[in-house]
């Protein structure tokens, strides 16, 4: 008998609409550029709805090649009050021009660039204490002030 594992699913969780202040550049750290940009609000909707808190950074490595590593930890309060966590990281990265045209703020149509995530989540909260034994994966769009990350939980 062959044991084989379940195939995974994927199921639309949510969308957070980070907003961001002005990055902060940190000079050339052991593996590349590294900027912090501050995470100072945005809106969640779907399985979880609320408010993301005025707290939080991306701590980003910027590569030779154009290249970004995303390291993102903040928090959001759902409509009922709970205080969740989330850390999301991922990367991103695209043709030259489109990477260039991001860093000038300007909107770039999501498909002409890869910005993926896998994201952790996690709270003391009871009504929402399943969330902290779930994987999610994501997938983004930067904006000049914002970033619009779609996350789908891994079943």
């Amino acid at each position: 008998m062959t044991i084989a594992p379940p195939l995974t699913q994927l199921s639309e969780f949510c969308r957070l609409e980070v907003a961001l202040a002005p990055l902060q550049e940190m000079g050339m750290g052991r593996a590349g550029q590294r900027r912090i940009i501050p995470i100072v609000g945005g809106t969640v909707s779907g399985r979880l709805s609320g408010e993301i808190l005025n707290l939080g950074a991306d701590w980003q490595t910027l590569f030779a090649d154009g290249s970004a590593d995303l390291d993102t930890r903040y928090a959001l309060q759902t409509h009922d009050g709970a205080l969740i966590e989330v850390v999301n990281k991922g990367v991103r990265h695209g043709p030259p021009e489109v990477i260039a045209a991001l860093a000038r703020g300007e909107d770039q149509p999501g498909e002409a660039y890869y910005m993926r995530t896998h994201a952790r989540l996690e709270t003391g909260d009871a009504r929402y204490d399943w969330i902290n034994r779930m994987l999610f994966v994501g997938s983004g769009v930067r904006r000049a002030s914002q970033v619009i990350i779609q996350l789908y939980l891994v079943e």
